[in-house]
């Protein structure tokens, strides 16, 4: 068995050239070792600056490389479906961008696609990976607050450039598959469960057609009441916030930390205070060491593909009340 898995990377696109392929190459058991693009100058100034051992000018260039065994695909979101079935129609496990698909239709096709061939298949929700997400699971599971009541997360950001993918329309952009995606997915991952009943409210952009702001609020069997906001217009915040009958969780830093400081988690115990010190950790590195101990030791990835398709259905039924189209 090799001891390390050879990926390919399915576009030049800026997440992976700023943040994921530089961390993905500090995995142990995982080596990035081609990216293409549709444009093989393009491919070839990427590899030379991120050091990639080799460039394609074409995805299907790379799909066909017998010398790699799994791909990353960080391709806008319309185009998740059409290359994700290309890369289990050529055998290629996946590492796929979140979120999964454009809507849960496609997210589900997808699925279906590698688990018909047998295949590996996982999304990139990174923060999952974090040991300060791992340490609140632990303290929620472990009944450190209680029995949960409401939980609160909020992912806001300024886009810069009035061309950025994530206003495009067309490109299935939007706050909502963006960043609140992020939102939804801690309170399911938290609760363990799914949402009984969704309401939403946003604004759509006159010029961008898609949701640039949305807030929502999420009713989940057991009777938690969870709300969050998203928005790529407003100042840059990333935190989750969970309260039971016993205590609270606060984490302010809760879905982009730095990968080389401290993060703390803000924890109430009734009237008693604490913060507890959680070191550096660069969850990129930990995911991308996940997905490549799973192929290596032939498992399922630590989060099944299907709870992408989960988290699509309710972005799908917060977008058709807040942007129907």
């Amino acid at each position: 068995m090799p001891d390390k898995i050879r990926l390919g990377i399915l576009s030049t696109a800026g997440i992976g050239r700023k943040r994921v392929i530089p961390a993905l190459k500090q995995a142990h058991n995982l080596e990035v070792a081609a990216v293409a693009s549709r444009d093989l100058a393009r491919a070839q100034a990427f590899a030379a600056d991120l050091g990639i051992p080799r460039a394609y000018g074409s995805y299907e260039e790379l799909l066909a490389d017998p010398a790699i065994d799994a791909i990353y695909n960080p391709l806008p979101n319309s185009m998740h479906l059409e290359w994700s079935v290309k890369a289990a129609e050529a055998g290629k496990p996946m590492l796929c961008e979140k979120p999964l698909a454009k809507d849960a239709a496609d997210a589900q096709a997808m699925v279906d696609a590698f688990a018909t061939r047998g295949l590996l298949f996982a999304e990139a929700f990174m923060y999952r990976f974090h040991p300060q997400i791992e340490r609140v699971k632990a303290l929620i599971d472990q009944g450190e607050l209680g029995t949960l009541q409401t939980m609160s997360a909020a992912f806001t950001f300024v886009v810069r450039q009035e061309d950025d993918i994530r206003l495009s329309q067309t490109l299935a952009g939007g706050a909502l598959r963006d960043v609140g995606c992020y939102c939804i997915n801690i309170q399911r991952l938290m609760t363990g469960e799914e949402p009984e009943q969704v309401q939403g409210a946003g604004r759509v952009g006159a010029a961008s057609g898609v949701d640039e702001a949305l807030a929502g609020v999420l009713r989940f069997p057991s009777g938690v009441v969870g709300h969050f906001d998203c928005s790529l217009r407003a100042q840059q915040t990333h935190l989750f916030d969970v309260r039971g009958t016993r205590g609270r969780i606060l984490i302010e830093k809760a879905f982009v930390p730095a990968p080389d400081e401290p993060t703390f988690i803000r924890f109430w115990h009734g009237e008693r205070y604490e913060e507890i010190r959680i070191p550096p950790a660069n969850h990129y590195t930990l995911m991308g060491a996940d997905f490549a101990a799973a192929l290596l030791e032939n498992r399922p990835p630590r989060f099944a593909p299907g709870d992408g398709v989960a988290n699509m259905r309710v972005i799908d039924t917060l977008l058709a009340q807040v942007n129907p189209q």
